[in-house]
């Protein structure tokens, strides 16, 4: 076929030639390498590709001269669609699978020759090869049916993929999130390897990772703080109706998020709008009075395509094993992506969440010495008055401009408004022999108000004849909290075995009041040198700006902590190496800085000087399938210092108020096995051990040294799930089940109500099972049944710290729902 300009093709044919590049990643379809042959030796090289989304024109003409391959294609089938990101090392057949997935577009390989043509178009551009759409694996997991994923940039914002990132990193896929059911973050977070959650109240969920409390969480890698318990109570329960993948990556992450603790960065991404008409309808049904609705929407707005839109929303009204406990839930998402030219992409969106809870603030207390007490798993002890009502409110944009060299430059912002009402009560221990209960009630009403900025460019650069990678960047996050309220104690008898409620106290005053403010700048620079084709070593830096502030006053007067609080151009490091051993293996190691300001204050009410400490992470990572089954093995240790340990009331300034010395060490060691995606065709698995020890190394308790932090959460933990589909003309149905498993927890400690005695409350080891079936009943329908906690275990999924308050909470009985969705 001759070749003449691109621009004097006939309709049907236009060519573009274009040159090569250089090493990175590893490619994706486990079903592309089961039904293809190797078409040619220049498609089985692996080559390194980095093209941004764009336009599938411009895409096509990148892919060209980076596969240094002849395109052929009719400018009317690529017409106002839109490519996938692509950027590792991969072979051509697998790169084009994955930068063409979902995007209505069909190639043809045939020696040193890609033909594109619309999905649609049989006829159109036929060599007599084999066609294959593309289904390679990239960051976006809806539609692939797989447990594992592409590139993710959570880490380092480098596209990398996990193999490549030298930290324990974690992704929840949509296929998984479906499959188990997981509608909040907190059910994606129970299945995700390395995390644990404790709950304070049934709507106050804390997410732990390698003993520290997960403190960031990111939407589309813009950082909410959750630092604070208040924010935390009001940011913790997002609804994974419009999220396309969760992915984690544990141990500290300063480098993208600045201060922190050295647990785990989550970052939930968005869907996006498509090109082409996609709808879905969901209803659910299930244990409780538990009903949910889901509609999700996306096509192009219009004819050209370079607009795009797409709507969900979510409703969900829900009962409880619990007496008189019921939520309901409202979720809407509507986002708007448009092509400004071919160079540039708009992004912009708003979400709304909102919920209405009937319950109370804490969970069901103890014996005196903490023994169980064998209250019914139904048992409520609040009253039908009390509430727990949250809306949360997102607005959000991004530019992406593609330079002409493989560079871009991304700018992305985020407004969040949240707001909590709440009127609930905890039991609390009273009484002349310590053995009563009344009530401890609270009311309070927050806002919650989240600015998050960033912007960066990346791209390759070449130095000593090689092809590296950069990113520079800035950014941004304030907060501002105000709260008001009014807490009582209430010497009413509760009956915790036959519990009726209280009468509604006038709680209209609001002697409490409380304004945070917190701004966190930084400056970040990233770079992946290519030391050799199988050594990459990544090195970082970020310099951050911290300034915070709080007032809080009872009765309008202001408290002894109403200080600001300023850490001043201080420096994060972040090193990590990879060397490949083998196609399939590479090994890696990594050190990151832990920073932390506190707002603690010493005898002298000054704050605290900032936490600080050490990551380290040594670890072995597998890649099979071409990339859809990852595996990996790490070990690590954290060291942390200048904890806050409370001083003695007669230390402090005034005399009897609170103050604290920055004296407490600890260390966190332990090891994370992991393995997630196809283990054959129609096979996925998720699976992973974590074990995490975490001690003092010191106190001015001198005691505590050696002794075991927060004991109430679990050391050892053991999550998998797995689905299979029936072969031949069983086909269309799929079965699979979970585990989970942990070590017995605990708390203990001396209460001295009324006399010396010690306590001790726990939770020994248990094990849940569930179940999963799905049965495709046509090409539009299918439906699902999830049974969880099979064999009906009696467990407390979280306990309290002590016995003074009833905090302990059940985790769910058996319970099931059916799911039905509808796809066009």
């Amino acid at each position: 076929m001759s070749m003449p300009t691109h621009h004097r093709l006939p309709p049907l044919t236009k060519a573009l030639l274009r040159q090569a590049f250089s090493p990175k990643l590893a490619s994706r379809s486990l079903g592309l390498a089961l039904t293809l042959p190797l078409m040619a030796q220049v498609q089985a090289q692996e080559i390194h590709f980095n093209i941004a989304s764009q336009s599938m024109a411009a895409a096509l003409q990148e892919f060209g001269r980076q596969a240094n391959m002849q395109v052929l294609y009719n400018p009317d089938d690529v017409q106002g669609k839109r490519s996938n990101a692509l950027s590792g090392n991969y072979s051509p057949e697998r790169a084009i699978a994955a930068m063409l997935n979902g995007t209505g577009v069909a190639y043809t390989l045939m020696d040193n020759s890609l033909t594109i043509r619309n999905q649609g178009n049989n006829g159109a551009l036929e060599l007599g090869t084999t066609t294959i759409s593309g289904q390679g694996l990239d960051s976006t997991t809806e539609d692939t049916g797989s447990y594992t994923t592409g590139a993710m940039q959570t880490a380092s914002k480098l596209a990398l993929t996990a193999r490549e990132t030298p930290q324990s990193v974690t992704v929840i896929t949509r296929q998984r999130m479906d499959d188990q059911n997981m509608k909040s973050l907190e059910d994606v977070l129970k299945a995700t390897p390395g995390i644990s959650i404790t709950k304070d109240g049934p709507q106050r969920p804390t997410f732990y990772s390698r003993g520290f409390a997960v403190e960031n969480l990111m939407t589309d890698g813009l950082p909410n703080d959750l630092s604070h318990y208040l924010s935390r109570d009001m940011n913790s329960s997002a609804d994974m109706a419009i999220f396309d993948h969760v992915e984690v990556v544990r141990g500290a992450t300063g480098m993208m998020q600045g201060a922190g603790n050295p647990s785990a960065a989550i970052n939930m991404v968005r869907k996006r709008p498509t090109a082409t008409p996609r709808v879905t309808v969901t209803g659910s049904a299930g244990s409780w009075d538990n009903y949910r609705t889901e509609i999700d929407a996306s096509n192009a707005l219009n004819e050209s395509g370079t607009l795009r839109g797409r709507v969900v929303t979510a409703y969900q009204s829900k009962g409880s094993f619990q007496d008189f406990v019921s939520s309901e839930r409202s979720v809407f998402y509507g986002i708007t992506e448009a092509d400004l030219n071919e160079d540039t992409t708009f992004t912009f969106g708003v979400s709304n969440q909102s919920g209405k809870n009937n319950t109370s603030w804490g969970g069901l207390p103890v014996a005196a010495d903490g023994s169980d007490l064998h209250l019914k798993r139904s048992s409520y002890l609040g009253s039908k008055w009390e509430y727990w009502d949250q809306n949360n409110t997102t607005a959000f944009s991004r530019l992406e401009y593609r330079f002409a060299n493989s560079w871009k430059m991304l700018l992305s912002a985020s407004k969040s408004w949240s707001d909590l009402n709440m009127l609930g009560s905890i039991p609390e221990r009273m009484g002349a022999n310590y053995d009563e209960f009344g009530q401890n009630i609270g009311r309070y009403d927050y806002e919650d108000q989240q600015n998050s900025y960033d912007g960066y460019v990346t791209g390759p650069f070449s130095l000593f004849g090689r092809t590296h990678e950069l990113v520079v960047g800035a950014s941004r996050r304030d907060l501002t909290f105000k709260g008001k309220g009014l807490p009582i104690d209430l010497e009413t008898h509760t009956n915790i075995y036959k519990p009726s409620g209280i009468p509604k106290p006038d709680m209209s005053a609001n002697p409490w009041t409380q304004r945070r403010t917190s701004q966190l700048e930084g400056t970040y620079v990233t770079t992946r040198l290519s030391i050799t084709d199988d050594l990459k070593l990544i090195l970082g830096g970020r310099l951050d700006w911290y300034d915070y502030d709080v007032t809080t006053t009872w009765n309008g007067k202001p408290s002894a902590s109403s200080l600001p609080n300023k850490v001043t151009r201080h420096l994060t490091r972040y090193a990590g190496a990879i060397y490949d051993l083998d196609q399939n293996h590479s090994v890696y190691v990594s050190y990151t800085d832990i920073f932390k300001p506190q707002t603690e204050l010493d005898a002298s009410n000054s704050a605290l000087k900032p936490i600080e400490g050490k990551n380290y992470e040594l670890g072995i990572k597998g890649e099979y399938f071409d990339g859809s089954l990852n595996a990996s093995a790490a070990i690590f240790r954290i060291d942390q210092e200048n904890r806050a340990k409370a001083l003695n009331p007669n230390q402090c300034t005034p005399v009897g108020s609170t103050c604290y010395e920055a004296a407490g060490q600890v260390r966190s060691e332990g090891i994370e096995l992991e393995i997630n995606g196809t283990l054959a065709p129609g096979w996925e698995l998720g699976a992973g051990y974590t074990y995490a020890s975490v001690k003092y190394t010191k106190d001015s308790n001198q005691a505590n040294v050696g002794r075991l932090f927060d004991t109430d959460i679990p050391r050892s933990v053991f999550k998998a799930f797995t689905t299979y589909q029936l072969p031949g003309d069983l086909n269309r149905w799929t079965i699979g089940g979970g585990v989970y498993g942990q070590n017995t927890i605990y708390n203990k400690g001396t209460n001295d109500y009324l006399s010396t005695f010690d306590y001790r409350i726990e939770q020994k080891s248990y094990a849940l099972v569930d179940l999963m079936t799905s049965y495709k009943a046509s090409e539009n329908v299918n439906v699902r049944l999830n049974v969880n906690n099979l064999f009906d275990k009696r467990y407390y999924q979280s306990i309290g710290t002590n016995t003074d308050y009833g905090t302990s909470l059940y985790g769910d009985p058996r319970n099931a729902m059916v799911t039905v969705s509808w796809s066009l």
